[in-house]
């Protein structure tokens, strides 16, 4: 018996398998939050330059490698048709099971972090600058995760690649492009329905704005249809948006990764109610930037938006 009892949620996966997932909804709101930082995808794309071998190692089902605190397998209690049953291993689900993976793999790997390793959760990201260097970080890494216990999934690994995907975005020694796969899903994507298509389609396209030329511009008579004050109604503002998203995508350039040592510079403009910028290094872009002006912000002055441009760029 367990007053915690929660139900039990299938979620697909990619391979066409399944993830057991619980409502954690209830023990989730008297739960004290943990929150430990979550590294962000520029910060780490930022430290790959100069790298050109690249391996990346899947962890297999990483939560499943963090046992429960002896005594508090209880609070995980699921029912089915079969009967209770208790987690012995971290699920996902819980609100402190991201960060408490999250410090784990930072505490584990924290030597190579910053230095020659990225890792975001159960992706890990070894970058060298040869193959003799890369032998020797890699058995670093590998020693690591055996000590820790930490076992890899062989299938969802690449080993020296000259190029790789990490994140959805394609890292290699020129640089950042977008993955393939998901700018194919991009480019078929059916013409919106409903409010919640919408959000989908926008969601997955404004992950590569980093890519995209004024991508907030671009998509504002998207935004507009999914407020309550205005309501769903699609018509040729929108498909005209929804057409030029995909084709910029589609054409996105490759982005330059930054050297540090050298001059980075920023261009900005202000294009009617919009402020874009672009982070640029020896003529090559290394990130786009853009948002939309709102209430006071329109009614500034051109030179004024062009400022506010640089500012939103820098704090961004």
């Amino acid at each position: 018996m367990s007053p915690c009892t929660v139900p039990v949620l299938l979620v697909p996966k990619k391979d066409g398998t399944w993830r057991m997932c619980v409502d954690c909804r209830a023990i989730n709101n008297i739960t004290v939050k943990y929150r430990h930082p979550i590294p962000r995808l520029d910060d780490m794309l930022d430290e790959l330059h100069g790298s050109c071998v690249f391996t990346k190692i899947d962890l297999k089902s990483g939560y499943h490698q963090i046992r429960m605190k002896e005594g508090d397998e209880w609070k995980t209690a699921f029912k089915t048709k079969y009967g209770l049953y208790e987690w012995l291993v971290m699920p996902f689900g819980l609100t402190n099971a991201p960060s408490t993976f999250m410090r784990l793999m930072n505490h584990a790997l924290r030597e190579f972090i910053g230095r020659f390793v990225v890792v975001y959760f159960d992706d890990i990201l070894v970058c060298s600058k040869n193959l003799d260097e890369h032998i020797n970080h890699l058995h670093c890494v590998i020693a690591i995760l055996r000590k820790e216990k930490l076992y890899a999934n062989l299938k969802k690994c690449s080993f020296y690649m000259d190029k790789v995907v990490f994140l959805g975005c394609v890292v290699s020694e020129k640089g950042i492009e977008v993955d393939e796969e998901n700018v194919k899903a991009i480019k078929e994507w059916p013409t919106p329905n409903s409010i919640t298509e919408v959000r989908i389609f926008h969601s997955l396209a404004s992950f590569y704005c980093r890519f995209v030329k004024y991508f907030s511009t671009l998509a504002t008579p998207l935004t507009e249809i999914v407020k309550k004050s205005v309501g769903f109604k699609w018509g040729s503002e929108q498909d005209r948006a929804f057409i030029e998203i995909k084709e910029r995508l589609c054409g996105a350039p490759l982005l330059a990764l930054p050297n540090f040592s050298k001059t980075i510079e920023i261009e900005c403009d202000a294009l009617g109610i919009g402020i874009g910028a672009v982070l640029m290094q020896e003529k090559r872009p290394i990130a786009y930037f853009s948002e939309k002006l709102n209430g006071a912000t329109l009614n500034y002055p051109t030179y004024d938006k062009e400022l506010y441009a640089l500012v939103r760029a820098l704090e961004t």
